[in-house]
């Protein structure tokens, strides 16, 4: 589905630079700003600091002077209000509604508004809306700045749309196989004869037992070569003393 997010009347400059961070993170890239304070608000210093790198969402971004250029071609709008309006749209969590909207088919272009920093949505403008979604908060206190607003639901609704693959931060390196944990534990075992904590003649379950956590630790050649040099520099000092 398509997806627009429509700031309206934002006074902070900072504001939209987190905005098209917040956006760019979770895949978005269609940003409005109905009458914001500067005219100039998508080149200030600000702004661009605050975004982060997200230029590409800043350089696309549409200045526009009514909420009515804002909403041309959009078919659900999505208000966000932390306060419900009498005679309003119904009030629901962001991720109960969008949860809903994906599995009826949704709608083929989506609009997700949020107001001002000081004074939030009109109720004019939230009237005009399908949906009025409320971020759970505590109880006492529900003050969201306008950015983390933008990024707790850009977050949602990209996880009702299917969401992104957690990404390993390093290569996934396979485990070594059963011959070089056996070689390894065969190492161990002789420096652990060598240095006396293991009595070959009562041995115990001791192997055994290291064989298992090895087993479960599943570990790489690399972490084999590790543990083979600490083998090695165990049976390089002298014997442990036995009590």
């Amino acid at each position: 589905m398509r997806t627009r997010f429509i700031l309206i009347h934002t006074s902070h400059a900072g504001n939209v630079g987190a905005t098209a961070r917040a956006m760019r993170t979770m895949g978005f890239d269609d940003l409005v700003l109905v009458a914001p304070r500067w005219d100039n608000v998508l080149r200030r210093e600000e702004t661009i600091q605050r975004a982060s790198g997200a230029l590409d969402v800043l350089e696309k971004a549409r200045i526009v002077a009514t909420l009515d250029e804002a909403l041309d071609g959009l078919t659900h709008l999505c208000a966000t209000a932390m306060v419900s309006r009498d005679f309003g749209p119904p009030t629901r969590a962001p991720r109960e509604h969008f949860a809903g909207l994906v599995q009826e088919g949704g709608p083929q272009h989506v609009g997700l508004l949020f107001g001002s920093e000081r004074f939030g949505m009109r109720n004019e403008d939230v009237y005009r809306c399908h949906v009025a979604l409320s971020i759970p908060t505590a109880p006492d206190f529900g003050s969201l700045n306008l950015a983390a607003a933008v990024q707790l639901v850009a977050y949602e609704w990209r996880q009702a749309l299917g969401g992104f693959e957690v990404r390993s931060a390093a290569p996934v390196t396979p485990p070594a196989d059963a011959q070089a944990v056996a070689g390894m534990l065969a190492h161990w075992e002789r420096s652990l004869v060598e240095i006396g904590f293991l009595d070959p003649a009562a041995p115990k379950k001791l192997m055994p037992r290291l064989a298992q956590l090895f087993n479960r630790a599943q570990p790489t050649m690399e972490e084999i070569h590790i543990l083979r040099g600490i083998a090695k520099a165990m049976a390089e000092k002298q014997p442990l003393r036995r009590s």
